[in-house]
C-alpha cells in the first residue's frame, strides 16, 4: 500500500460487498446480436468515409460494420484486427466520441452518430471468444528483435513482427504484460480480466518470448541489446510523474493517480483498499477522471476535480466528464493548488483562480480551499531515464517516419515518442507502423 493510514477519513470496506460489485460492473455491456444488426443497418457505408480517417490505425469501418450487417461478424473481426490487433481494447477505451463518430454522416446530419465503437467490441469479442487467431506466422526469417514495453504499442509492434516471420523477444518491467490497458485504466472499462485475455490472444500468433521484470537500465542496456539484436523497439512510456510543486506536496495520502489505478487494478478484494471521505483529484485528463470516478465507486463521499485551465482546454472527452457528474464528482476549473495543508497528513488544499493571459496562465491572488483526507495527482507524467544516445524532441524521443530514431536499428513508439497524443489506439498504429518499417529494413526493402 503507497500510503499507510493515518486518519479516519481514509478506510476500507466503506460498501457492501454487492454494492462493489454493482459499481465497477462493465460500464458499456456488449450489443446483443440483434442490437448489432440493427446499429449496423444505420451507417451509410459511405465510400470516403469520414470516420476511416479519424481512425488513428485507419481501420475500414464501413466494411466491417457491413460485414457485420450481412451476419459475418467473424469476417468483420478480421478487417478490424488487420489493422488494430488490439481493436478488443479500443473498443472498450478509445474516446470514439473524439475520433471516428465524431465525424460520422449520422452525427453531423442528426446528431446520433452510429455506434461505432459498441460494433467494434461486438465483432471482436466473438472472434476472440473462440480463442482461435485469426492470423499465421510466415516463414521464420531468422532475424531476432527486442521489443521494450508490452504496453500497446509493444504488443502491436511485436505480433506484426511476429506475424512477418521474425522472432521477438518481449520485454517489460511490470510484473504482467498489457502496460497501461494492465495498470492505467479504469476497472469498469475493463472488466473479467479482459487485459490479460487480449495478450494471450494476442500471443498465439506464437514467436513472441515474454520476459516480465526486466527493465531497461537495471536489468537491460541499449548496448546490450543492439549487439544482441537486429533490431531494437522501444515502447518504455512515461514513468516519471509530475510534481504539483506546491507547498505541501511530501503530506500523507498525497499520491499520484496512475499509482491508485493501478493499485485498484491488480486488487482481487476492492472493499479492501482504503479510500479517503473527501478526495481531491488535481488533473483534467482521462486519468484524472479515472481516479475521480473509481474513488466515488469505492465509497468516497466528496469526489472534486481541479484543473487550472477551463472545461474545453481539458484533455478528458466530454464523454468522460459527463460520466464523472453523473457519478456524483464535482469538476472545478480554473484553479490551481498552492498548498497542501494538514498536521502529517493532508486535509486540505488550497487553490488559487486562474486567468489566462497572452503571457499565458496567471493565478488571480483569488484563494479557496477544499477539504480533503486524500489528494491524487494526474498531472501528467514525462519520460524517465532516456537511454544515452537517443536525441530528444522536448521531452520524449525524437522520432523521424515511423518511429525512427537518431540511432541506426533501433525505433521507439508510444507514450515515450515524440509527437503521439497519448491514446492506445495511437501506440498501437505506431507500434505496428514501426515493424512494418523494421520487417522493411530488415528485409532490405526499405
Amino acid at each position: 500500500m503507497a500510503n499507510t493510514p493515518l486518519t479516519p477519513g481514509v478506510v476500507s470496506g466503506r460498501l457492501a460487498p454487492e454494492t462493489y460489485r454493482d459499481n465497477f460492473a462493465d460500464k458499456a455491456p456488449p450489443l446483443t446480436a440483434h442490437e448489432a444488426r440493427v446499429a449496423a443497418d444505420r451507417c451509410y457505408f459511405c465510400h470516403d468515409a469520414p470516420c476511416v480517417t479519424a481512425c488513428p490505425t485507419a481501420i475500414d469501418i464501413p466494411l466491417f460494420i457491413r460485414e457485420i450487417a450481412t451476419g459475418a461478424p467473424r469476417a468483420s473481426a478480421r478487417t478490424i484486427f488487420e489493422q488494430n490487433i488490439l481493436g478488443g481494447m479500443c473498443a472498450r477505451v478509445c474516446p470514439t466520441e473524439q475520433l471516428c463518430e465524431e465525424v460520422c454522416v449520422r452525427e453531423v446530419a442528426e446528431g446520433k452518430p452510429v455506434e461505432i465503437g459498441r460494433l467494434q467490441r461486438f465483432a471482436t469479442d466473438i472472434l476472440m471468444a473462440e480463442g482461435a487467431h485469426p492470423f499465421t506466422r510466415a516463414e521464420p526469417t531468422g532475424k531476432r528483435v527486442a521489443v521494450v514495453g508490452a504496453g500497446p504499442a509493444g504488443l502491436a509492434c511485436a505480433h506484426r513482427l511476429a506475424m512477418k516471420g521474425h522472432a521477438v523477444d518481449l520485454f517489460d518491467a511490470k510484473p504482467k504484460a498489457g502496460g497501461l490497458n494492465e495498470y492505467g485504466i479504469a476497472a469498469y472499462k475493463t472488466v473479467n480480466d479482459f487485459a490479460q485475455a487480449e495478450v494471450e490472444w494476442l500471443l498465439g500468433i506464437g514467436g513472441i518470448a515474454v520476459h516480465n521484470g526486466k527493465a531497461l537500465g537495471r536489468d537491460l542496456s541499449l548496448d546490450g541489446l543492439r549487439s544482441e539484436y537486429d533490431a531494437i523497439f522501444l515502447a518504455i512510456g512515461l514513468g516519471g510523474v509530475n510534481a504539483l510543486r506546491a507547498e505541501g506536496e511530501e503530506r500523507s495520502h498525497v499520491r499520484d493517480a496512475v499509482d491508485f489505478i493501478a493499485e485498484l487494478r491488480q486488487t482481487k478484494d476492492l472493499s479492501a483498499l482504503p479510500v479517503g471521505r473527501h478526495v481531491v483529484v488535481i488533473g483534467g485528463g482521462m486519468t484524472a477522471v479515472d481516479a475521480a470516478v473509481q474513488s466515488k465507486l469505492l465509497g468516497a463521499e466528496n469526489v472534486t476535480m481541479v484543473y487550472r485551465r477551463g472545461r474545453e482546454a481539458m484533455s478528458a472527452s466530454e464523454a468522460e466528464q459527463n460520466l464523472a457528474a453523473s457519478k456524483g464528482v464535482r469538476i472545478v476549473t480554473g484553479a490551481a493548488p498552492l498548498r497542501l495543508l494538514g498536521e502529517g497528513a493532508v486535509e486540505a488544499v488550497e487553490f488559487a483562480y486562474t486567468k489566462e493571459t497572452d503571457a499565458g496562465l496567471e493565478l488571480t491572488g483569488e484563494t479557496f480551499r477544499l477539504k480533503a483526507d486524500q489528494v491524487l495527482k494526474a498531472i501528467g507524467q514525462s519520460l524517465e531515464g532516456a537511454p544515452e544516445g537517443l536525441a530528444l524532441s522536448g521531452r520524449k524521443i525524437a522520432v523521424t517516419g515511423p518511429g525512427r530514431t537518431s540511432l541506426p536499428g533501433v525505433w521507439v513508439g508510444g507514450d515515450c515518442a515524440a509527437g503521439g497524443d497519448d491514446l492506445t489506439v495511437t501506440a498501437v498504429a505506431e507500434g505496428r507502423d514501426a515493424a512494418k518499417d523494421i520487417h522493411a529494413t530488415l528485409m532490405g526493402e526499405g
